[in-house]
């Protein structure tokens, strides 16, 4: 078993919206330029120096945080356990370890983002866009190439299932959406502590993670642009949670459980075209945005507007401050509440935008944002409002309409 520390992520998302998009989502002044809309990244903030490491420090290091129980196992260990690295092939059904273990594993998935053969809905032109002899590749928002083979060819999907987890139980499924710049391992894993925040918080929740670009400067959503692609990435997702929560009967309950989504940064993207055109109905109970909302406000407004029993909360910085606004002015427009305090249980309807000063980077933002581990914040407060046993019952209800 092996829960480890995470990503570090781009700020700014290379593949965003195309400029009539950005425009329309911002609504800036006449007088604005592009630039002044949206500054060129503040690399020296986002990304690591020179002297920087992105080496894993093992638990047994006393400055270790993770939970005592992990820290015991992993320290019992003479060297760090590999986890689990799946193939880029399908996998065989595999049992889950006697021991109730954490477990955090990498699986393929068909229906993960990539690889995407398909269209980029901002301009209706084939993905992947140039071709040099048998290569295939993507230009990016930023004019930068990056290459199918090595950017966009990872269908691997990180998933981690608590050691006490209980799929007999109403549960929640984490769905996060990594930023530019990241790796499932490196990153999202070792970096942003989301397996580790899943567990500490105690829900009984689980995670599921895609690799979207892999280490790159590029927010495209892959198959989560095509209308239905979020729904069939959750079908595809419960045959293989209830293989490693150890009961394969448990595929029912794993499709009929509430999501949460959570996006960082560049992630922005496949959130926004989940929530848009995913066909996931109702079962989104939540979406969370860390220092994300990089255009595509319509979406993000929309689906407020038309889930009233679900919440949405967005954290940011200076970075997507100008967007955040914009948004709540939006959403004050329809008449809805805006909260810019995180003060409390998240209840079905709430709407917060919290802002974080000084001193809170973009790049630690997973991990650092309101709060240390914002993810792990934001079940806690989910299930003091709305226990599991009520968000569960409402999903399995509308999943059979």
């Amino acid at each position: 078993m092996l829960v480890l520390p995470l990503c570090l992520t781009l700020a700014d998302c290379s593949q965003a919206p195309s400029p009539a998009t950005l425009a329309a989502n911002a609504q800036a002044s006449a007088g604005d330029t592009f630039e002044e809309r949206f500054p060129a990244p503040q690399f020296g903030d986002r990304f690591p120096t020179a002297s920087e490491s992105f080496q894993f420090r093992p638990a047994t290091d006393p400055g270790s945080s993770l939970v005592p129980s992990l820290a015991r196992k992993q320290a019992a260990q003479t060297e760090p356990a590999p986890y689990r690295v799946a193939s880029l092939e399908p996998q065989a059904p595999y049992a889950r370890p006697a021991a109730r273990d954490d477990l955090t594993t990498l699986v393929s998935m068909k229906y993960s983002a990539f690889p995407y053969f398909g269209t980029n809905p901002d301009s209706a032109s084939p993905f992947l866009n140039i071709a040099k002899g048998d290569r295939r590749g993507h230009r990016s928002y930023s004019g930068r190439v990056y290459w199918q083979d090595e950017t966009y060819n990872d269908n691997r999907v990180l998933v981690h299932v608590p050691e006490n987890f209980d799929v007999r139980k109403p549960g929640v499924i984490v769905v996060f959406f990594h930023g530019n710049g990241a790796t499932l391992g490196r990153d999202v894993r070792d970096r942003q502590l989301l397996p580790q925040q899943i567990s500490e918080s105690g829900v009984n929740a689980v995670l599921l993670a895609p690799q979207l670009a892999v280490d790159a400067a590029d927010s495209s959503a892959g198959k989560f642009w095509q209308p239905g692609g979020f729904k069939r990435f959750m079908s595809e997702s419960a045959e293989h949670l209830a293989q490693l929560s150890g009961d394969p009967a448990a595929a029912k309950a794993f499709a009929n459980m509430p999501i949460v989504i959570v996006g960082y940064s560049g992630g922005f993207l496949p959130t926004a075209f989940s929530l848009d055109v995913g066909g996931i109905g109702n079962r989104v109970r939540g979406v969370v945005l860390l220092d994300a909302v990089y255009g595509q406000l319509d979406k993000f407004a929309a689906w407020i507007e038309n889930n009233r029993s679900g919440f949405f909360v967005s954290s940011y910085t200076h970075y997507t401050a100008r967007h955040d606004q914009e948004l709540m002015r939006m959403l004050r427009d329809k008449g809805i509440a805006v909260s810019e305090e995180m003060d409390g249980p998240l209840r079905g309807g709430s709407v917060v935008f919290v802002e974080t000063g000084e001193g809170i980077t973009h790049r630690d933002y997973v991990t650092q944002a309101w709060t240390k581990n914002p993810v792990k914040d934001v079940l806690v407060r989910m299930a003091q409002a709305q226990p599991l046993t009520r968000i569960a019952a409402g999903a399995s209800s509308s999943a059979s309409r």
